[in-house]
């Protein structure tokens, strides 16, 4: 009985299919005239055999002294108009698949699935409330109790870190209150008007300033360039630096918007305004003038590769090779707060020089959102980040990896080439 109910089935399909002639053209898994079909129908394959569950507003918020996530954007829409194909899936639980395209000697096609974990995973679907639930909100409670807090976002050029950080963008309009930036401050106000804190006479200020090639610019001061010094106690100071007291997230979200307005940006392979500079947002808390806890919000600039800039001039070149030396002394920093390092290399750049005081005291607390590319063009650079935010969460790593070493090594070649060209 049952051979004849799959018999009808396949019959009652034909004749569906001979009735739809696009539906046939399709096929199981959409337009069969797509780029890479092949690869396209084994990822859609090996997804149907996982079960994903997606992170909620309901699930459990797990305290971590360091924390690493990772955040996968949605296909844009010029990938959606190439009809590029989303290789990185997450089944939820920290857990990250990356479908990765390889092609053996005799020309067979095989997807190498490569499975990365970390502390929180959010898939295309995640909103900003809900990644800041999971990141940046469990740390504003560490800067009331006296402490330090530093949240990062990491990724390729075009991933989304701004996105993350600074709100929603619609061209150049920025609706800053949807991004962590504004929550994070929404928050600070929340418990300022506890009374738990009311009695404590906090004053909440904002700074915003850049790092671009290693300079420091007050993004609130008409981009005063600014001195980092170290006095006799080692305690680092960026001198000159505005703060500007606040009273509503309403003043902090225009301090945003005033700031992102003069960031430094610049064209690159994946995005024609791309973010070049380190942004860092602090919100610090002061009691009778003292410094009694810091929030320090950074979008770090996109990474790039050597070879990606190598066909542009020696100013990009330059700025690329910065922007990953800097990237890599963060990476070294909180690997040494992995491994509770008594030495923390703060000094190996101006970024982790900056934010020094992030890294030091019991009573600091760091979290790292890595945001990533979906799509099959973006594999390799997705695979680097993947693997600069694992490894910081690993205590048995002494080292940056082999690749990283090659593409630094890379940079710097293609500096001095470039140098000799225009010398």
């Amino acid at each position: 009985m049952s051979q004849v109910s799959e018999m009808n089935k396949m019959a009652n399909k034909r004749l569906s299919l001979a009735k739809n002639p696009e539906a046939q053209k399709r096929g199981k898994f959409g337009d069969a005239s797509r780029p890479n079909k092949q690869f396209y129908q084994m990822i859609e394959e090996y997804r149907e055999t996982l079960e994903k569950v997606p992170m909620s507003l309901s699930d459990p918020v797990k305290p971590h002294r360091i924390c690493v996530c990772v955040r996968k954007r949605p296909l844009n829409k010029k990938e959606l108009a190439k009809k590029e194909i989303d290789v990185v899936t997450i089944p939820g639980n920290g857990a990250l698949l990356l479908h990765e395209p390889k092609q053996k000697v005799d020309l067979t096609k095989y997807l190498e699935n490569q499975t990365f974990h970390f502390d929180y995973s959010f898939d295309e679907d995640a909103t900003n409330d809900l990644v800041y639930r999971f990141t940046a909100k469990p740390l504003v409670k560490t800067i009331f109790e006296g402490g330090m807090a530093t949240c990062f976002a990491y990724g390729q050029t075009g991933s989304g870190k701004t996105h993350t950080m600074g709100g929603d963008f619609s061209g150049k309009s920025q609706n800053s209150s949807k991004g962590i930036y504004a929550l994070a401050a929404q928050d600070v106000f929340t418990l300022l008007r506890q009374k738990r804190y009311a009695d404590m006479d906090l004053c909440p200020y904002v700074t915003f300033f850049e790092i671009y090639n290693g300079k420091v610019f007050d993004l609130l001061n008409k981009k005063a360039k600014l001195r980092v010094l170290e006095d006799e106690k080692q305690q680092v100071n960026v001198v000159g630096l505005q703060e500007v007291p606040v009273s509503s997230v309403d003043d902090v979200i225009k301090m945003i918007e005033r700031g992102s307005a003069c960031r430094t940006s610049g064209q690159t392979f994946a995005n024609a305004s791309s973010s070049r500079s380190h942004a860092v947002l602090q919100v610090i808390l002061r009691r009778r003038n003292f410094l009694h806890g810091k929030f320090s919000l950074v979008d770090l600039a996109g990474n790039e590769r050597g070879t990606d800039v190598s066909s542009n001039d020696r100013h990009t070149i330059v700025e690329t090779a910065e922007i990953n030396r800097s990237l890599l002394a963060l990476k070294e920093c909180i690997r040494s707060l992995g491994q509770n390092s008594e030495h923390i290399p703060f000094r190996m750049s101006k970024l982790t020089q900056v934010l020094r005081d992030s890294f030091i005291g019991e009573n600091s607390r760091t979290c790292m959102i890595a945001m990533i590319s979906p799509g099959m063009n973006s594999c390799e650079y997705t695979l680097n980040t993947l693997r600069y935010s694992v490894l910081p969460a690993f205590e048995a790593i002494s080292q940056v990896s082999e690749m990283e070493e090659r593409f630094y090594e890379e940079l710097k070649v293609c500096s001095f080439l470039c140098f000799l060209r225009f010398v």
